[in-house]
């Protein structure tokens, strides 16, 4: 199985997360999004793979995101893709990815990842 996780070390969900997987036996492509961020068209694909608008990938709680305000339009997912390319921080995490099957999990709670180590 070959996964890959969108992860921030300094975040405990994201640290929790990737244990599991690493007590599974599996050794995730690890993307530390911070320092290497998405680009938009990697962020669409997230998106289409957890089935939802990349509007569902913003944490509400950044303020970054608070700042731009109603100059994002969350509604249009390009321009959300766009934006979070050059606002990582706001990037909800940790996502990971089954590469080989083309899904995906955010690990919110941890154990949500389960969904893909069971398949």
């Amino acid at each position: 199985m070959n996964l890959t996780i969108y992860h921030n070390p300094r975040c405990s969900k994201s640290r929790r997360t990737l244990q599991i997987i690493e007590e599974h036996g599996i050794r995730p492509t690890i993307v530390d999004y911070l320092h290497d961020p998405p680009a938009a068209a990697t962020t669409l694909e997230l998106a289409r793979m957890l089935g939802v608008p990349v509007a569902s990938l913003l944490r509400d709680s950044e303020e970054e995101l608070r700042a731009a305000g109603a100059a994002l339009d969350r509604g249009d997912d390009q321009a959300v893709a766009t934006w979070l390319e050059q606002h990582p921080r706001a990037l909800e995490r940790p996502i990971v990815v089954d590469d080989d099957r083309g899904r995906a999990v955010i690990g919110r709670p941890p154990d949500n990842v389960r969904m893909l180590l069971r398949s």
